[in-house]
Order: structure tokens, then sequence, then C-alpha cells
């Protein structure tokens, strides 16, 4: 089930929402949160419901068993397990063709459906665990309590990924204020109205560029998939993480940021501290400084980086093509630490070199193959054919609700939201104005309804494309 899904909006939601408000105890709040994650969950993936179960259970144990003397045995298990499940499911079929093509063997490729959102609650499980043998949480003696963290439906199958110890405090005791509840929603709506309007528009042009045929792309056509891309996949993922932050508010948890508008970002270290947040946070914690982070000479430190680099490009799928892309932002990222000069460039081509490098890098992870990654990026700067066939494939692409639609994405992707945002509390303040008798409140619930309803009639009329991370 996705949340960009009539039955989510009109029906999933509302029910859930209607009980967790009415019921008082908390274990029962938890017993509803649990029993609606596994149905909603079980509505995509009936079978790996029970392999998402599983994989709660062992953690758990796990965890539990932290209290006794073989405390890195269980750890070593725990990690073996889980990265061994990621392995079975999500890369078996990747690795048996990488052998084949490289050794010219025929072994049979295993066709195994991956789990949705399995990288991200194989994650969350892990740090659990990991958290528990380092102390920085107390085991867990309720498996409800891991499991409602574990399943929990807002972040159960596209993120952000969530530590226990971020919330640890409110699956044991939360209130949900009407205020609490508002803002949560309209945090929904407007992750809700990213993906539907905005996102959805640019995947129609960036899947057509990627799906013509070589001969027919030029730089223009080249340009309007890359630049598409480049707006759909942000688009589509914040949303989905606003979507995601706004229903943990709405039920009482309180969710980190996963976006800091990376595409304000001034070079590509930069862009990361802004970029999926929670999975660099996660591999910053997990991998990188435990392997030595910057505290062992600069070769280590070059090798770590580059490591966490190929993890996170393998992360996102079984692909050369995500190797690739997280190997190429980790080359960037490295010339920045060796060439501090970059950083000193002029705000305006430091920002103009780092989108371009960002742009460029969405083009080979969005890509079928290595092969069509080169192609496309050839075609970007050096594609200068202009036939009538260009130009009526090209215009064909920038109907007049792209454009528009870009152009929304061009704002929305700057902090000019939040600038406005600030701007009209300080007025208020000054005013003497609280939150509840201000016209800005008004407003704003008047715009998220309005915004509501322009979401519902485009995923009445068809228009949905599932989320891009649902596959990861």
């Amino acid at each position: 089930m996705a949340f960009s899904s009539l039955i989510f909006v009109c029906i999933f939601l509302p029910i859930v929402f209607g009980l967790h408000s009415v019921i008082r105890p908390i274990w029962a709040k938890n017993a509803l949160l649990i029993a609606a994650s596994l149905v909603f969950y079980a509505f995509g993936e009936p079978l790996y419901v029970f392999l998402m179960l599983l994989s709660a259970l062992f953690n758990y144990l796990c965890g539990l068993a932290m209290g006794g003397e073989h405390k890195k045995p269980l750890l070593a298990l725990a990690v073996f397990v889980n990265i061994g499940l990621l392995c079975v499911f999500k890369y078996a079929g990747f690795f048996v063709e990488t052998i084949n093509r490289l050794l010219q063997t025929e072994l049979p490729v295993p066709q195994i459906a991956l789990p949705i959102g399995i990288s991200f609650f194989t994650f969350q499980a892990l740090s659990y665990v990991i958290d528990v043998y380092r102390g920085q949480v107390e085991r867990q003696k309720s498996f409800a309590r891991v499991l409602l963290y574990i399943s929990f439906f807002p972040q159960l199958i596209a993120g952000p990924i969530v530590k226990y110890r971020d919330v640890s405090a409110e699956i044991e005791q939360r209130r949900v204020t009407v205020h609490s509840a508002a803002c949560g929603l309209r945090r929904f709506i407007w992750g809700l109205g990213k993906k539907v309007l905005i996102a959805n528009a640019m995947a129609a042009a960036a899947d057509a560029v990627f799906a013509m045929e070589r001969s027919s792309v030029n730089i223009v056509l080249a340009w309007i998939g890359a630049v598409a891309y480049l707006m759909q996949i942000y688009f589509d993922f914040s949303g989905y993480s606003d979507m995601a932050i706004g229903l943990g508010r709405m039920f009482g948890f309180h969710f980190k940021e996963n976006f800091d508008y990376p595409y304000a970002a001034l070079g590509i270290r930069d862009f990361w501290r802004r970029w999926h947040i929670s999975l660099s946070s996660w591999f910053k914690d997990y991998v990188y400084i435990p392997l030595g982070g910057n505290r062992k000479g600069r070769l280590r430190t070059g090798l770590n980086k580059v490591l966490v680099f190929f993890l996170t490009g393998l992360w996102h799928g079984a692909n050369w093509t995500f190797v690739a892309w997280g190997l190429f932002h980790g080359l960037f990222s490295f010339l920045e630490e060796a060439v501090p000069s970059i950083r000193k460039l002029p705000r305006f081509l430091l920002h103009l070199y780092t989108m371009l490098v960002v742009t460029v890098g969405f083009v080979i992870f969005r890509a079928d193959d290595l092969s069509q990654a080169g192609f496309l990026i050839a075609q970007m700067f050096t594609g200068f054919r202009f036939a009538r066939l260009y130009t009526s494939l090209a215009l064909r692409q920038l109907t007049p609700f792209f454009l528009t639609m870009l152009g929304l994405a061009v704002l929305g992707c700057g902090p000019l939201r939040e600038r406005v945002l600030r701007l009209r509390a300080a007025s208020e303040k000054e005013a003497g104005l609280t939150a509840g008798e201000t016209w800005r409140q008004v407003l704003l619930d008047l715009a998220a309804f309005v915004l509501l309803l322009c979401c519902i009639l485009r995923l009445s009329g068809g228009s949905y494309n599932p989320f891009i991370y649902f596959r990861f």
C-alpha cells in the first residue's frame, strides 16, 4: 500500500488515526499500530510479512540475550544474519550474473522477488542490536515494542531510517494534541503534493527520455531527461519522507528530518550532509566510525570513505549503475578534500559545480546499465543534432503542465518555503498574536485542504507512479 493511493488516503489512514485517537491505554495504541502496520505491509507483500516478523523476532532475541557474557558472538551473529538476509533476497541474482559474466560460466540465476523495504527495516533492526551491544539503549524485554519500532508503517518501506534510541521513549509514552496532529497532517499533505503533482509530472518526461532509442536523443532531450529525473527523485523521496514524518507526528512520534534542501548544497560533501540524512548517519555511526573514521591517517580515511560510498551505492540496488553512482560521488568528495581550493570558489560557481555533479550522477543512477549512462552523459555535452525529429520529441515532453510543475520544483527545492514561514512567524510575534488566533493558521489549513483536493483529483485520474525508493 502506498501513501499516494486513494485507499490509504481515504480509508486506511482515517480509520487508523480515528481509532488511535479514541483509544486511551498506551499498550492498546501500540497494539493497534502493530496490527495496522502488518495490514499495511501485507497489502502489498502478503507472504513477506512473515519475513519481516521473523527479522523482528530474531533481532529482539539477539538484543535480549545481550545481557549475558557472549555479547560479541551475538553481535557477529546478528550482523551475519541481517546482512545475509539482504544478500539472499537483494543481491543473489546480481552476484551470480556477475560471476557468469566474469568467468564465462552458466550458473543458474536465482529469481527471487525483492521484499519491499527490506533494506530499511533490516538497517533499523541492525541499529537496535548494535546500540544495545554498545550500551546506548537498554535491552527491550517487550517484543511488542521492538516489533512496533521495526514495523511502524510510516517508515517501514521507504524510511527514513529511524534509530531505536530516538523513539524508544515515545513507544512507551506519548501524547498527541490537536495542534500536533494538525501539523502532522499538513506535513503529510505537503509531501503528498510533492509526490503526486511534481514528482509524477517529472517522472513522465524522465521515463520517456530514458526509454527512447539512442538515435532519437540529442543534447536537448538528454538534458530534459536528466533535469526531470533530478527533480523526480528529490520530490519523490523527500515527499515520502515528509509524509512519513507527518504521519509519525499524527501518532505522537517525532522522526528526524531526512532532507535539508540538498539542491542548495555548496559542494558534494555538503550535499551528503543534506541528502538522505538518515542513511548517511547510519553509515557514519555503524560503518565509517567503527572502521576508524578520520583518526588513522589520510590514506586510511580516504579508504574508509571510498568503502562507505561503495556500500551506499550498493545499498540502493543490485546493479553496477548504483555502485558507479556511489563511487562517482566518493571521487568528488575526495577531490574536495584533496583540493581545498574547490571549496573556496565563489558561491555561484560552487553551487553550479555541485548541481552539475549531482545531475550527472543521477543519470548514472537512473540508467538501465552503464552503457546507457555513458551514452546519455555524452549526449548531454556533445549531442548537437537539431533535426525536426529532435524538436518534435522535445516539445512532446515540454507540456504546459510539465513546465508549470518544473517551475514549482525549482522554487520548492530551495529554502524559500522556510524563509516565508519564518517571516510570517516573526510578523505574528511582533503583533502579539498566538498561533491559534492568526490568519496564518487558517490560511495554512485552507491551503492544505486545497492541495489535498488537487492530489485526490490527480489520483482519481490514474496519474500514479510507485515511489522510487520502494525497490530499495
